[in-house]
């Protein structure tokens, strides 16, 4: 069975896909310091933080460390990121699974729950200075609903109630873009293959 490193090498995009390698690298061992901290309400602890419901019927609910959850929550990633991922590279199915169980290992994810039933994962943690949302997939009979709105908006109100800049980072061509200008987020750096986002904390009030 091939390895990560194996299936870079032999990528016809390899160069790109190191350095997408080395960034995630990088980003785990910012996250890797600061999984005991504390901000307000949140806790970065991968078993520990929550994201509080949000009535009347989304709940946000860790993720547990299954094979059902990781096939849940590969899907979920398959469906909403997939079609962009193979208009680049293709979508080799091992280097994803891989990728994917790395993420799982790093930060806390969160099956997003509709009225019991589950739609979709996202990341929410405390990093140096700002808290980080990604890993936000929805399966595709929850998409364009206002749903994700919904979401990102109850999640940008939990940094705004401890007075924290949000960011994240998507794919260059991915139109998911327009959500995130919408919620306030602007372009504060890009690599070759990201935007990288930040909404700004609130303004203080006296």
């Amino acid at each position: 069975m091939m390895n990560l490193r194996s299936l870079v090498e032999k990528s016809a995009d390899a160069d790109l896909l190191r350095e997408m390698m080395h960034q995630a690298a990088t980003w785990r061992h910012a996250e890797a310091k600061n999984t005991r901290k504390r901000l307000g309400r949140f806790s970065v602890d991968l078993q520990l933080m929550r994201i509080p419901d949000l009535p009347p019927d989304l709940k946000f609910q860790p993720l547990a460390q299954t094979d059902e959850e990781f096939e849940f929550s590969f899907r979920a990633k398959e469906q909403a990121l997939g079609p962009h991922i193979r208009q680049r590279w293709g979508w080799n199915e091992q280097f994803q699974r891989e990728v994917h169980g790395q993420r799982l290992g790093e930060k806390p994810f969160f099956r997003v729950e509709l009225d019991g039933r589950p739609l979709g994962t996202l990341s929410f943690q405390e990093q140096p200075g700002h808290l980080r949302f990604g890993e936000f997939y929805l399966m595709n009979p929850f998409r364009g609903l206002g749903i994700g709105s919904r979401i990102l908006a109850h999640c940008l109100q939990l940094a705004d109630d401890v007075g924290s800049p949000v960011r994240l980072e998507y794919l260059l061509w991915n139109p998911v873009g327009s959500l995130y200008r919408r919620h306030g987020f602007v372009e504060i750096g890009r690599t070759p293959t990201h935007f990288l986002m930040e909404r700004p904390k609130p303004p203080a009030t006296r």
